[in-house]
C-alpha cells in the first residue's frame, strides 16, 4: 500500500492528480497540465513536495572515513556547509544510487538518496559502516520541498534575510527560520534551473507550502508535479536512477565521471571500475528528426544493427523535440550521428546530438 507525504491533503486540495511513485501517493500534475508547469519552472518559477526522498545522517568520529569508503566522490576537503553529488557502487562497479551529500560539521553528514532506493541503499550502508560512525535513517521525520526557477530568488528573499540564502550553487545553511519554522536550505535541485531544496520537520511541511504558495503568487509561481520534474530533468539531461543507471550500469558509462574518483586510495566498485577500462558504452543525447517520441527501453539502429538502447524520452516543451537518452557502443557514439529509433515498431529517425540539451543561460 502507498504512503502519503505530509503533504498529501494541500496536493489534494491544489487539484493535483495523485498517482503511486516509488511507494507514495504524489501528484503527477495539477489542473494546468505537465506543460505550463514546465513552462512557469523555465519562466517564473514552480513548487515540488520532493518528500519521499530518502534521507541518512551519518554522525561519529569515523564519518568522513565511512562516506569515502561507501562513495565515489571524495570528501576529504569538502568544506562544512557544502553540498556534494556522489554515486554508491557495488563491488562489480554498478550503480547502487546516486545521491548529494551535505556537510553540517565535521562528525556530521546528511545524505539523500532516491526515494525507490531508501530501503535498499540504508541496507547497503550499513552493512559498510566502519567502527566509530553512525548511521540513522531519518526519512519519516523530514518534508522537502523544491522551489525552483528564475523568480525563485525574489521569492526566497521574502521569507529570509539575505545572509540566510545560500549565494552558490551546490552550497546550504543548515539552519535558518522560515516562518517560525526552523529549515534548512541549499542552492540544489533536479530541474536545470537556478532554484532551492528546504527541509524542515515533516509536520511543517503543509505551512511551509502554504507560506511559500503565498509568498510567490506575484511572481507567477505554481504548484508541479512528478511529470513536469521528469521533463524538466530530461531537457537538462540528469540521469534519474532505473533510467540512465541501474546495478548493472556503472557511473562511467552513465557519464558520471565528474562524481567518481578515480586517484581516490579506495572505496567499495573502485577495483572493477579501474579495472574495466574504458567505457564500451556511453550515455548519449537523441534528438528525434522523424515523426514520433522515443521513450525508455526502445533500441536505437545504425544501419540496420542495434547499437544501443534508450533510458528516457519525452517530448521537451520548451525546446519543442521529442528528446531521449541512452546508453549506445562507444564506437558508435559521435555526435552528429544519424540512428533510428524503434518506437513501438516503427524506426524513427534521430541524431545524436551534445547534452545536456538544454542549458540555463
Amino acid at each position: 500500500m502507498e504512503r502519503k507525504t505530509p503533504l498529501y491533503d494541500i496536493h489534494v486540495e491544489e487539484g493535483g492528480k495523485m498517482v503511486p511513485f516509488a511507494g507514495y501517493l504524489l501528484p503527477v500534475q495539477y489542473g494546468a497540465g505537465v506543460i505550463k508547469e514546465h513552462m512557469a519552472v523555465r519562466q517564473q518559477a514552480g513548487l515540488f513536495d520532493v518528500s519521499h526522498m530518502g534521507e541518512v545522517l551519518f554522525t561519529g568520529p569515523t564519518a568522513l572515513d565511512t562516506l569515502n569508503h561507501l562513495l565515489t566522490n571524495d570528501f576529504t576537503n569538502m568544506p562544512v556547509g557544502r553540498v556534494r553529488y556522489s554515486i554508491m557502487c557495488n563491488g562489480q562497479g554498478g550503480t547502487v544510487d546516486d545521491l548529494v551529500v551535505y556537510k553540517f560539521g565535521e562528525q556530521s553528514y546528511f545524505v539523500v538518496v532516491n526515494a525507490a532506493n531508501r530501503h535498499k541503499d540504508f541496507a547497503h550502508m550499513k552493512a559498510n559502516l566502519l567502527p566509530g560512525t553512525e548511521a540513522q535513517d531519518i526519512s519519516d521525520t523530514i518534508a522537502q520541498l523544491a522551489l525552483q526557477g528564475p523568480k525563485a530568488p525574489q521569492i526566497i528573499a521574502k521569507l529570509l534575510p539575505e545572509d540566510q540564502i545560500p549565494q552558490k550553487y551546490y552550497t546550504a545553511i543548515p539552519n535558518v527560520t522560515i516562518g517560525g519554522m526552523r529549515c534548512m536550505i541549499s542552492r540544489t535541485g533536479y530541474t536545470g534551473e537556478l532554484g532551492y531544496e528546504i527541509y524542515t520537520a515533516a509536520e511543517n511541511g503543509p505551512a511551509l507550502w502554504t507560506l511559500l504558495r503565498q509568498a510567490g503568487a506575484e511572481f507567477g509561481l505554481i504548484p508541479c508535479g512528478l511529470g513536469a520534474r521528469d521533463t524538466l530533468r530530461l531537457e537538462a539531461a540528469m540521469p534519474l536512477y532505473g533510467h540512465e543507471m541501474d546495478d548493472t550500469v556503472t557511473p562511467l558509462e552513465a557519464g558520471l565521471d565528474f562524481g567518481v574518483k578515480l586517484d581516490k586510495a579506495e572505496y567499495i566498485g573502485k577495483d572493477a571500475l579501474v579495472s574495466a577500462g574504458t567505457p564500451q558504452r556511453v550515455r548519449v543525447g537523441l534528438v528525434a528528426t522523424g515523426r514520433g517520441i522515443p521513450r525508455e527501453h526502445q533500441p536505437v539502429y545504425l544501419a540496420g544493427e542495434q547499437i544501443g538502447t534508450t533510458t528516457s524520452g519525452t517530448f521537451a516543451p520548451l525546446l519543442g523535440k521529442a528528446i531521449s537518452m541512452a546508453l549506445v557502443d562507444a564506437a558508435h557514439s559521435a555526435v552528429g550521428t544519424a540512428v533510428e529509433i524503434d518506437v513501438r515498431g516503427r524506426r524513427v529517425a534521430a541524431e545524436i546530438v551534445p547534452l545536456p540539451f538544454y542549458k540555463r543561460a
